[in-house]
């Protein structure tokens, strides 16, 4: 029995043209009673669009898992990193010259180096979210960073990984596309969000269901009851999970939806 559905959004909830399509929308709007949670390394405001275009209502799960937040938009959870450690990340960044960019994350608050970065406009057009421009410093008094993401050149991600991973071992840093390394605070991850919220609303994890697409994902798929994999996923990915479901240009969380429709119970 499932009495609740996390999902990825980029990749898995979302199509290549960044919108969920309407089959997708129409059977996701026909669970009612079954809290449908979007679990996204993007921030609050990359995914509160995606909720009130849809129609969906429920918990939202950001920054891979760094802030939780209720339906009516209350901080049920939240761990980032402090700031000292984020301007020691941006610092390594910039005085090692790794081919990125960077954008850091505190709340609902986006800090880029410059705006008129080609890779910042492309993210704001995906997110429909502005950034500003600013340092570690811009974050406020006492508030702490929730997440770095490192827009890749094309080709460079598993590197950039492995320097910065050898570099700074009290965080955790994982990819989301072949170009996105996503850098937290130690201890967050997508599967500790879904538990929290779980027990938040005093559902078994083994009664729930999760969709995703890529490595950030793993953790969350394997901690569920029901865990399916997109098939726009990568092979090494999808030989792991034994549900795996259409790509994300065809309706596959729909389509995995109606084929379990019989162990959807509020």
């Amino acid at each position: 029995m499932i009495k609740i559905i996390f999902s990825d959004v980029d990749g898995t909830l979302l199509n290549s043209a960044h919108v969920v399509t309407p089959l997708t929308r129409r059977t996701i709007l026909e669970l009612k009673d079954i809290p449908f949670v979007i679990v996204s390394a993007r921030s609050p405001s990359g995914i509160y669009p995606i909720q009130k275009k849809n129609g969906f209502e429920g918990p939202i799960i950001s920054y891979s898992g760094a802030l939780i937040q209720d339906e009516k938009r209350r901080i049920i959870y939240q761990h980032g990193m402090g700031t000292s450690l984020a301007e020691e990340i941006l610092r390594f960044i910039e005085s090692e010259k790794l081919p990125l960019t960077w954008c850091l994350y505190s709340g609902d608050q986006w800090i880029v180096k410059d705006k008129s970065d080609p890779k910042v406009r492309r993210e704001e057009a995906i997110v429909e979210a502005q950034a500003q421009e600013g340092t570690v410093r811009s974050v406020p008094e006492g508030g702490s960073v929730h997440k770095i993401l490192c827009i890749c050149d094309p080709g460079t991600i598993d590197e950039t990984e492995r320097r910065i991973k050898s570099r700074f071992l009290g965080i955790n840093a994982v990819k989301s596309s072949d170009i996105l390394l996503e850098v937290m605070a130690a201890g967050v991850s997508k599967s500790g969000a879904v538990s929290c919220c779980c027990r938040h609303l005093g559902i078994p994890l083994t009664q729930a269901a999760a969709f995703g697409d890529n490595y950030n994902d793993l953790d969350m798929l394997s901690a569920v009851g029901y865990g399916v994999v997109m098939g726009n996923a990568p092979d090494a990915i999808r030989s792991q999970f034994a549900h795996v479901t259409e790509d994300n240009d065809h309706d596959g969380i729909a389509r995995e939806l109606m084929r379990i429709r019989h162990l959807l119970r509020p």
